[in-house]
């Protein structure tokens, strides 16, 4: 729900619960909250539901992997925060490949994910990224990704204890 009428919106806003949430780059300083909100789905990825063989995953997800590829030029995170909470963040690598898509559970299905993929978009074309984009989809998000315009691009791939999906999206314009 927003809290006023849309003529008090800035032109930045790109869906009503924009008004609900701050945006911002990732930090270095975010990595812990980062980790903590991408722990929360491991089991949606992880074969095994005990999570067993996804130690080489669980490692490239923890608090120093993140900060690692926060403090990483070939990485952008762009966050959205509802007061003190995380509520999504979206992370892209060499401008193309979207690298990470979070959402809180408690923040789902209020168009968040979407938002920040329109800002990823606007990221990389603003940086002259004219081509595709790619993504290695958790089996759970194929959903999201299609509505976005990714497309399969493989078969299921079982890797380090996890499943994932390539997609790629063709050349878009935001």
């Amino acid at each position: 729900m927003t809290t006023g009428s849309p003529a008090h919106k800035s032109e930045q806003t790109i869906s009503e619960t924009d008004s609900d949430f701050h945006f911002r780059d990732g930090l270095t300083t975010d990595a812990l909250a980062i980790s903590q909100l991408i722990s929360q789905f491991a089991p949606d990825f992880c074969v095994n539901p005990d999570g067993s063989g996804a130690d080489l995953f669980l490692q490239s997800v923890s608090e120093s992997a993140e900060f690692s590829y926060l403090s990483d030029a070939r990485h952008h995170f762009i966050l959205a925060w509802h007061g003190e909470t995380l509520a999504g963040f979206i992370a892209m690598r060499d401008v193309s490949h979207l690298f990470h898509l979070f959402i809180n559970p408690s923040f789902q299905r209020k168009k968040l994910a979407s938002t920040l993929w329109q800002r990823a978009r606007q990221y990389a074309s603003a940086r002259g990224h004219t081509g595709s984009f790619t993504v290695n989809s958790s089996l759970n998000a194929i959903p999201v990704y299609e509505r976005f315009g990714f497309q399969t691009k493989g078969e299921v791939v079982e890797m380090h204890g996890i499943a994932f999906l390539p997609m790629q999206i063709p050349v878009v314009h935001p």
